[in-house]
């Protein structure tokens, strides 16, 4: 993945988030740690994918994650903000293939392939997608 990250700029994203870092968020060596990272991948996944201003999906359906996989750049330092980019790179029947990256100061710090699952609550297995959620996921596919 790391080839694909070269160059990759918070404006190639579709989905743009931002996290406040707490000094809670720092490890022994004084940059913030790498699981936090995870919840930065969270952070721009749900604000791309659950807008109550234009809801992707429908009541008893949520997403499920199926994969995370961090690539890590350079460290994070706290105090200050990261900024996270969200995109989508391939809709399956029921999947979405996500690409993710952090971003402190303009500088990319990690970027991520992330993977979720529409999942159906109530028989706790994968649903398929629609045709109208299809269509929105392949809009928030961008390319650099």
């Amino acid at each position: 993945m790391m080839d694909e990250t070269k160059g990759l700029r918070l404006e190639d994203f579709a989905g743009r988030a931002y996290d406040k870092l707490r000094y809670g968020d720092t490890d022994r060596q004084g940059h913030v740690n790498n699981a936090v990272f995870a919840t930065f991948m969270e952070t721009g996944r749900v604000e791309l994918i659950y807008s109550p201003q234009d809801p992707l999906l429908d009541e008893g359906f949520s997403f499920v994650l199926a994969k995370l996989d961090i690539d890590y750049v350079a460290e994070v330092l706290w105090p200050g903000t990261v900024e996270i980019g969200t995109r989508v790179t391939r809709v399956g029947r029921s999947s979405v293939t996500m690409q993710q990256a952090v971003f402190q100061a303009g500088r990319l710090c990690a970027s991520a392939e992330t993977v979720v699952v529409h999942f159906d609550q109530t028989t706790r297995k994968s649903h398929a997608f629609s045709e109208a959620q299809r269509a929105k996921l392949e809009g928030w596919i961008l390319t650099p």
